[in-house]
């Protein structure tokens, strides 16, 4: 059995397996550690940490935010019996530091390890923390954050950032004048752009000499988005919709402005990248944490937010990119500032930290 033994809990969306994945990797690399997920049924988790190597337990808990009275009821009897499962987890496993990185099964593995009295660090992505995260925050022995306005919800709390491909860290700027114009919704793609970008495209393409756009629409929209930009007189060799993006950071590097929400990781990415963006954070994002995720990064000078009503009027969003692709200087200075928002070797940071909470807490026990 390895030394360093780390429980890794949570998980549901690609913006917390995704860093988790990374810190894992590292922890492994670097501590020689023996690392167990714990997620539910429900999550991205089944997929990509068998895909990733790592052994992976499931716990039945649902959502308790944004959802009917019966889910809030059938969580809430959930809970119970998924913190028990996660103190059966931990007496098992006997991990030497347990960390929450969000999402539904983060709140009970978390509270379990509390109870027990084993090493917690909570990962905090957002700019406003989640409900896991806000419950245990001030409990953990530590936490690692992106973003400094987090920091007060959490006892400990280090500004790492989120753990990002080194890819996106190594792009230069492009060395051509030709403005490009990457249009992203996330991996499913956004309806909202889906539909509000192929009514404004010929306009803009017009307005803006040599502009071309790349816009994934995601997979179940592409048919829809393709025949919405063909019947809007836009030139067909100046834009193409593609279902899914595999090489982002390529298509990040040839980017002038990257119009997209503003969850965690995307943001990250956009900092790491040096890129200026326009961002349209999902309103129904649980706490509105991709509305403050947008807003840190327009206050840093990186970043333009528009809210979803603004795309109600096609018009609004056509005079934004339109003032946006015709100002190369105020691009250069928006990609600036967002590299000022990056941290390089995020995932080494958290690793290194955990083993080091880790190695606090057997040095207690000796």
């Amino acid at each position: 059995m390895a030394e360093l033994r780390v429980l890794i809990a949570g998980g549901g969306t690609g913006g917390h397996i995704i860093p988790a994945l990374a810190v894992a990797r590292e922890l492994v690399a670097r501590h020689g550690a023996e690392v167990l997920f714990v997620g539910t049924a429900r999550g991205m988790e089944t997929r990509m940490v068998p895909e990733a190597g790592f052994n992976l337990r499931l716990v039945n808990v649902g959502p308790l935010k944004n959802v009917s009275l019966m889910t809030r009821l059938r969580t809430a009897i959930d809970l119970p019996r998924s913190v028990l499962a996660c103190r059966r987890l931990i007496h098992e496993f006997k991990p030497c530091v347990v960390f929450g990185v969000g999402g539904y099964a983060s709140g009970p593995a978390m509270a379990a390890a509390l109870l027990l009295k084993v090493p917690t660090m909570a990962f905090e992505p957002n700019a406003a923390p989640g409900l896991a995260n806000r419950l245990v925050g001030k409990h953990v022995q530590a936490a690692a954050v992106n973003f400094p306005s987090a920091a007060q919800w959490f006892s400990n709390a280090e500004v790492t950032g989120i753990p990002v491909r080194p890819e996106f860290f190594a792009l230069q700027p492009p060395t051509d004048a030709v403005p490009r114009l990457l249009v992203f919704g996330g991996s499913q793609g956004a309806r909202l752009f889906n539909r509000t970008l192929p009514r404004i495209a010929s306009a803009l393409l017009d307005a803006v000499p040599g502009l071309t756009i790349l816009h994934q629409s995601g997979v179940r929209h592409v048919e829809s988005t393709q025949a919405d930009y063909a019947t809007s007189g836009a030139a067909p060799e100046r834009w193409q919709v593609r279902p899914f993006l595999d090489d982002m950071p390529v298509h990040f590097g040839k980017a002038s402005l990257v119009m997209a929400r503003s969850g965690a990781s995307t943001v990250a990415e956009l900092a790491a990248a040096g890129k200026p963006a326009l961002l349209v954070p999902f309103a129904a994002a649980a706490d509105d944490h991709q509305r403050r995720n947008a807003e840190e990064m327009v206050n840093s000078g990186a970043a333009v937010l528009l809210h979803e009503r603004d795309l109600e009027s096609p018009d609004k969003l056509l005079d934004v990119l339109k003032d946006l692709l015709t100002s190369p200087q105020r691009l250069l200075s928006m990609a600036a500032m967002a590299r000022t928002q990056a941290h390089p070797g995020a995932a080494e940071r958290i690793a290194d930290r955990l083993a080091s909470l880790a190695g606090k807490s057997t040095a207690r026990g000796k």
